[in-house]
């Protein structure tokens, strides 16, 4: 992993050393998880893939069109852009960034986040857009790390590093299926409502569908069973307690 080497000689804010490369310009102002306008009438067709070459995002049914070219693949986390750490230090220097755990991966969000209030008087903020961090962490996203560096001037290239191609071949994306199946594994993009955030039992629905399952994948003839087992019991106590004569009560006999 070699660092870029900085070819101008200029510096302070908005000099030359603090522009974006194309590609780091181009995966920021990226809106990723849009319809394919290609592949509009395809199933997964949501462009969750970043040419390094080419600077800009597709869908997974136009791999064939880039098929020597660096590929980078973009997730999504509670609504948001994130990109995998392993895969964005190889392209850039992300310490101090705040990463986040998403299937025991580590990401790393690409853009600040909207936030309803300020929290300045926190110990630990984003030194671009004070959203709270826990320490050591001084940015909440690769853009606050870089926007911050651009308005202080700071050189890019310092931060760059002059990747390994074979690191972002399109064999990454083999396991891929064009057939409108599992495009992207589900993993990569979970949002708050995903089972597999929350205990699976919660969304176990009160009602059958009209193939006899529940959403539990239970049949409902079953859960009637079990139901009509388990209640045979109880009302059979409660009939003969209610039929019961009241009169005298009965004393055991004294020794």
């Amino acid at each position: 992993m070699v660092r870029e080497s900085s070819s101008s000689s200029g510096g302070g804010a908005g000099g030359e050393m603090a522009m974006k490369p194309a590609w780091l310009e181009g995966l920021l102002g990226e809106t990723f998880f849009a319809a394919c306008g290609v592949h509009h009438n395809r199933r997964k067709n949501e462009k969750n893939i970043f040419c390094l070459d080419c600077c800009q995002s597709f869908c997974p049914h136009c791999l064939p069109s880039h098929p020597s070219h660096p590929l980078l693949q973009v997730r999504r986390y509670v609504y948001h852009d994130v990109i995998r750490l392993d895969d964005l230090e190889k392209l850039i220097d992300c310490s101090f960034i705040q990463p986040y755990t998403i299937n025991s991966a580590k990401v790393i969000f690409l853009n600040q986040r909207a936030q309803s209030r300020s929290f300045k008087g926190s110990p630990n903020i984003c030194f671009n857009c004070d959203r709270i961090l826990q320490e050591p962490f001084h940015f909440c996203s690769l853009s606050c790390k870089v926007d911050h560096m651009v308005y202080q001037g700071e050189d890019l290239s310092s931060i760059l590093y002059r990747f390994d191609e074979s690191d972002f071949t399109i064999s990454q994306f083999e396991g891929l299926r064009m057939d409108g199946s599992e495009l992207i594994d589900d993993g990569s993009r979970i949002t708050p409502n995903n089972p597999i955030l929350e205990h699976p039992l919660q969304f176990m629905g009160s009602s059958c569908s009209s193939n006899g399952m529940g959403s539990s994948g239970i049949s409902c003839d079953t859960e009637k069973k079990k139901k009509k087992v388990g209640s045979g019991f109880l009302p059979g106590i409660v009939l003969s307690l209610s039929n019961r004569r009241k009169g005298a009560p009965h004393r055991s006999p004294l020794s």
